[in-house]
């Protein structure tokens, strides 16, 4: 049922951390927030087999626009607040939001989507977009620790370099560099960097940005991803859909990506619809699913705003964390 606020409850609404939404309610809370893309900017954007369109953007990323927009506008009182007290001048530091899920639920589409809208708020805001996938440990060194099963898994990334990132990003530094990955040749490019100089709003794209971990017995201070996080979203889906869009990706990427022979997966470009069928099936099981599985989903929960897509891959439910 719906309570006076138009927000999908049940009798035990209060007991739970989460405001739920359909999108429908969601959708209202947009207000008057500009519509800046228009259909070629969101054909553009989107991924191969995602199905986000002009409604879905106005209903679901818009309100999300809005959101993001009061937040940081709040985030800069407490700056405010906090400068005043230290009687101060010194620099705001940015606003970093993380995207997480699992791989082929859409997380860079919803980035990219994200980005060019809050771009749009203000031609002085500079907002910006990382994917972590630059901060994977190289093949060569994945290889010799017997770790390229795992790739995408916690221990294949450089988790002291992300960390380093973030805490100068954080710290307001000029020109703090991230790695280049090439999703062509499957690996870091060496000696590539891409330049961030200091952005008002970071995006960060990836599998396990929001893994905490355990904690070391020794008692050592220790770091993780999210802590630089004031917003983070989670990109959701029932496990068997995510497993056939994976599927689906891989046999498009067939006459895409895996045609160019300097491709890394390349091997993949003559299977045969059932060969191809196959084969995405098995990696699927065997490295992505299990990723999911152990490391990406047990993160959901600690997430602010969670999107739940349908079988068409447009988003069917939102949860945003109470405060």
């Amino acid at each position: 049922m719906l309570n006076k606020n138009n927000n999908i409850t049940s009798q035990q609404d209060n007991l739970l951390p989460f405001h739920e939404f359909n999108n429908e309610t969601w959708a209202a809370l947009r207000a008057d927030t500009p519509m800046t893309l228009s259909l070629n900017d969101i054909r553009r954007l989107r991924g191969i087999n995602e199905k986000v369109n002009i409604q879905e953007v106005e209903q679901i990323y818009l309100p999300i626009s809005r959101l993001l927009n009061l937040y940081v506008a709040a985030r800069q009182e407490l700056y405010n607040a906090t400068s005043k007290f230290l009687n101060n001048g010194k620099k705001r530091v940015p606003f970093i939001i993380g995207i997480a899920g699992s791989v082929a639920v859409g997380k860079s589409t919803t980035a990219r989507i994200l980005h060019e809208l809050l771009a749009s708020w203000d031609s002085n805001i500079k907002v910006e977009l990382l994917n972590t996938d630059g901060f994977l440990h190289p093949n060569d060194w994945l290889n010799k620790h017997d770790l390229m099963d795992k790739k995408g898994f916690p221990e294949s990334y450089d988790r002291a370099a992300l960390l380093q990132f973030l805490f100068d990003i954080k710290a307001g530094k000029p020109n703090v560099k991230a790695p280049i990955y090439s999703h062509l040749t499957y690996d870091v490019v060496p000696n590539e960097y891409v330049n961030y100089d200091q952005p008002d709003i970071l995006i960060v794209e990836g599998l396990n940005v929001l893994q905490s971990g355990v904690l070391p017995k020794s008692g050592e201070a220790i770091s993780y991803i999210s802590d630089y996080f004031d917003f983070s979203i989670f990109i959701d889906a029932d496990e068997d859909m995510i497993g056939k869009w994976y599927v689906d990706r891989f046999l498009g990427f067939r006459q895409t990506a895996f045609a160019d022979p300097n491709s890394y997966f390349h091997k993949y470009a003559s299977l045969n619809d059932e060969e191809a069928v196959t084969t995405g099936k098995a990696i699927w099981k065997n490295i992505n699913r299990k990723n999911l599985r152990e490391n990406i989903l047990p993160t959901r929960p600690r997430a602010d705003l969670i999107l739940k897509k349908s079988s068409n891959h447009l988003i069917e439910k939102i949860l945003l964390r109470k405060i």
